[in-house]
């Protein structure tokens, strides 16, 4: 028997296959909780890696800073999966037309060197940092696939990866640890023009700190982070919607620098 939780995964996946924008999930199907949205987004990844997708390369992490929380007026932590066939090496090219109305995030990323397995949860910050293998510079790349969302709920974005499309990752980093990640300035730019700066501590505090809440929100559901895996700490910078041909920049101190441009 088909559940409310496939119904709503198979709707989201020909939602995001199809290009189309999503008016929201029928009420029969709405997850109810963020619990049951994130049991959409699971099963949603299944069927988006079946249709060619590729394997889980990590996730991402929104509404972590307050210029984000803000204008998304959702005040806690929410993560999302980044699926292989998004991510990219800057600088990179991807096509305008393969998104709804892509956007753009400042962001610290990291690439984890050692699992974090759910049965080692309650991980501490301490521990979750001995696992980082590298950090980078990134972009992430999201997209707004939905006739108002604005008018969504909190679950139903989460359902459906909150936002994600790609990420554009700039060099890594694996002497991070003479860093002061919390003070490294981020900035942004559109066409050469400034759009936005922040610092990595706008990200609860530290980009470490919302890699912790995403380690152990897993392991709730029991499942692990894996090396090699990237994580999105998330936005320093508010959304930046983008245009045909547009190029963006991020740049973040001591890290380098990532660059797309949507063809």
């Amino acid at each position: 028997m088909t559940t409310s939780t496939e119904h709503a995964a198979t709707l989201l996946a020909q939602n995001r296959l199809r290009g189309e924008r999503l008016p929201g999930l029928p009420e029969a199907y709405r997850p109810a909780s963020e619990d049951a949205a994130y049991a959409v987004q699971f099963a949603l990844r299944e069927q988006l890696i079946r249709a060619g997708g590729g394997d889980l390369a990590g996730y991402k992490i929104g509404a972590t800073s307050q210029v984000m929380q803000e204008y998304l007026d959702i005040h806690n932590p929410c993560g999302g999966g980044v699926l292989a066939n998004g991510v990219h090496a800057s600088p990179a090219e991807v096509p305008y037309g393969g998104y709804v109305h892509p956007g753009v995030e400042c962001e610290i990323a990291v690439r984890l060197g050692a699992d974090l397995t759910a049965e080692a949860a309650p991980l501490s910050q301490a521990r979750v940092a001995e696992a980082v293998g590298a950090c980078m510079a990134a972009i992430e790349i999201v997209d707004d696939r939905y006739a108002d969302w604005r008018s969504l709920d909190t679950p139903t974005l989460i359902a459906d990866d909150f936002f994600q499309a790609g990420i554009v990752l700039g060099p890594a980093n694996t002497d991070w640890r003479r860093l002061d990640l919390a003070a490294l300035p981020g900035t942004m730019a559109i066409n050469g023009q400034e759009r936005g700066r922040g610092l990595g501590g706008d990200v609860l505090g530290h980009p470490l700190t919302a890699l912790t809440w995403l380690a152990n929100q897993l392991a709730a559901y029991g499942i692990g982070l894996r090396s090699g895996q990237i994580v999105l700490t998330g936005s320093v910078v508010a959304t930046q919607w983008v245009e045909r041909g547009d190029r963006v920049r991020v740049d973040v101190e001591g890290l380098g620098a990532a660059e797309v441009v949507f063809a």
